[in-house]
């Protein structure tokens, strides 16, 4: 029951701290937790329907952040717009990945987190594409091969610091909760 408990407040911790650090000013361009974080809640999280809210969660609260932020004139960053919820069906999706991921296995870890991020990467651009977002000079992307890349390389520098980010963040998530069943293992040992 112990390590429960311990694991239910590193996830609440975890969430709060992925939610403040995502609206941190002046952060690397795509350089958030939220692509780790579904991968290792879905690695995790042993009931599968609930290792979808982990990351959910923490996309809301940084979203109700950012709105309440903007609303008092203090980010020029809404918190809610139009078309959002792609950000939280696909955060969703990337959970899944998690589910293959042998959480003792640091290639399956690191092969996770990079799928992950081409995922995200490809599947977010497709839908700035597919929904007539704009480019640098605020015109739409011609729906062709040719507009499609142009979408992808308008992205490309979010894609490195989510790279980046993913992979610390997977480091950090997933050592951190192998030293956690590790001093809890010793610590059952040490009671015998």
């Amino acid at each position: 029951m112990k390590i429960e408990k311990s694991i239910v407040v590193s996830f609440v911790l975890l969430v709060v701290v992925a939610s403040l650090y995502r609206i941190l000013p002046g952060r690397p361009l795509g350089f958030a937790p939220q692509i780790a974080m579904a991968i290792f809640s879905g690695s995790i999280v042993t009931n599968k329907k609930y290792s979808f809210l982990l990351p959910l969660f923490s996309m809301l609260l940084s979203d109700i952040i950012y709105e309440v932020l903007f609303q008092f004139n203090l980010s020029a960053i809404p918190g809610f717009y139009g078309g959002q919820w792609i950000n939280y069906l696909l955060f969703g999706a990337l959970t899944v990945i998690g589910f293959g991921i042998n959480q003792r296995k640091w290639l399956n870890i690191l092969t996770g987190s990079v799928v992950g991020v081409f995922a995200y990467f490809i599947l977010s651009n497709g839908a700035v594409w597919v929904g007539g977002g704009l480019d640098i000079n605020n015109q739409a992307y011609p729906k062709s091969l040719d507009g499609f890349l142009l979408c992808l390389a308008a992205g490309l520098p979010f894609l490195k610091g989510s790279l980046y980010a993913t992979l610390f963040f997977a480091g950090l998530f997933f050592g951190s909760y192998a030293l956690l069943n590790k001093n809890y293992q010793s610590a059952s040992l040490a009671k015998l």
